[in-house]
């Protein structure tokens, strides 16, 4: 399908205009720009008609803590390495306490640092997005010395004039670089910092507006974890759906799918089809892309080879459903010379001295299989939105799409 007939149809329409109102920040002259590549940031079409495959980057070298120990030897080397596998773009975490320890200073030291690795990145035909408010990262908390308790990150006066400060000087430094996607909100910020939804939609939509002037042209998303998609947690599911490019966190152990069925059950396999279906169904739009933003199975008793098998058939069912974009999680296993929950030692496409692993060779295979390929968006509409909206209901409400009658699973 091309652009011309891709913004005739019923996703291309309704995306345009959702773009047209503000609501993300593609702008209709950046929407002419075609490339080669799976898709460069500021295409319209490439955002939503072609497929992408993507990790979550998490550096070799001292994890993200590199920002406070940069060398960028081991940086190219990981990226050397993700990009043999066939990642077009990674998500990467900024650790907001490090870029920003004061509410009037942004560090420049780090700014020139998230500098280096995106031109590091963009020499090996990465493209980035880029955390903001981070926040929780692999169950760790970062909190800058000005932070207030929850919900004052969304509230406070002086909290939002540190955060405009940091949206303005990180949109400063990426102004150097044509290959950003855009900003993610943070890393499922609602882990981190809560509040009634009202609250953070109305947080959310502001500080879209404010990234919509100072960095237009991107695409900006709000990568949440499961939560509110499942019961009302600090961003409601009709605000989230509403905007054009809805991120899905798609984890087996902790969305609870082994309640329902095995680890390649459908319930778990099909975690990421079930969300699509979800958000559709939340946006009132059958053809709404979507993107899974984080994924995996969190189930640490799983070999590589079964954690291999799971990739294939979640992306496969997925890619079946019309999900966009794939961003697994994540580039490599962390470093047990770090204190971690031990699921973080073992999450990786590629081990922690590089070594590619079962799941990664089956992610490459995937990328040369998908990328860029027409996406397949669904044409039944989905079914209503669950009427109660908890856990309990919503997982009902995915196992009728599934059509799956839950069977009792022993947690592995």
């Amino acid at each position: 399908m091309d652009r011309r007939q891709f913004l005739a149809s019923g996703a291309g329409a309704a995306l345009t205009a959702s773009w047209a109102q503000g609501s993300c920040l593609i702008q209709p002259e950046m929407a002419a720009a075609a490339t080669t590549r799976a898709g460069k940031p500021g295409s319209l079409s490439a955002a939503v008609s072609r497929h992408r495959f993507g990790v979550n980057y998490t550096p070799s070298n001292n994890w993200w803590f590199c920002w406070n120990d940069w060398n960028v030897d081991p940086i190219k080397r990981d990226l050397d390495d993700l990009s043999a596998l066939g990642a077009d773009h990674l998500r990467i975490m900024l650790v907001w306490p490090y870029f920003q320890p004061n509410l009037t200073w942004v560090s420049g030291a780090h700014l020139e640092r998230l500098s280096q690795l995106l031109t590091l990145m963009g020499e090996r035909g990465l493209d980035a997005l880029v955390t903001v408010f981070t926040g929780q990262l692999s169950g760790l908390y970062f909190l800058p010395p000005f932070n207030k308790p929850d919900p004052a990150f969304y509230t406070d006066a002086r909290i939002w004039k540190a955060q405009e400060l940091l949206i303005r000087e990180l949109s400063r430094t990426l102004e150097a670089h044509d290959n950003i996607v855009g900003f993610d909100l943070g890393n499922e910020i609602n882990t981190c910092w809560s509040a009634k939804p009202a609250v953070g939609d109305a947080w959310m939509a502001k500080i879209f507006a404010l990234m919509n002037s100072v960095c237009p042209g991107r695409i900006h998303v709000n990568g949440v974890d499961h939560n509110p998609w499942f019961k009302p947690a600090t961003f409601s599911a009709l605000a989230l759906a509403s905007n054009p490019f809805p991120v899905i966190h798609a984890y087996p152990y902790w969305a609870q799918a082994l309640r329902y069925g095995g680890p390649m059950d459908p319930p778990s396999t099909r975690l990421l089809v079930a969300l699509a279906a979800l958000v559709r169904s939340y946006a009132g739009d059958a053809q709404k892309p979507v993107w899974a933003g984080e994924f995996n199975t969190c189930i640490e008793s799983m070999q590589q080879k079964q954690q291999a098998e799971w990739l294939e058939t979640a992306v496969t069912s997925a890619v079946e459903s019309g999900v966009s974009w794939f961003t697994y999680w994540d580039s490599h296993d962390v470093s047990r010379k770090f204190a971690f929950n031990s699921l973080e030692y073992s999450l990786g496409l590629l081990t922690n001295d590089g070594k590619v692993k079962e799941q990664g060779r089956v992610f490459k295979q995937l990328a040369e299989s998908y990328r860029g390929k027409p996406v397949k968006f669904p044409t039944a509409a989905p079914p209503p939105p669950p009427v109660n909206q908890n856990f309990d209901a919503t997982w009902e409400w995915m196992l009728d799409f599934l059509e799956w009658k839950p069977r009792q699973a022993a947690m592995l």
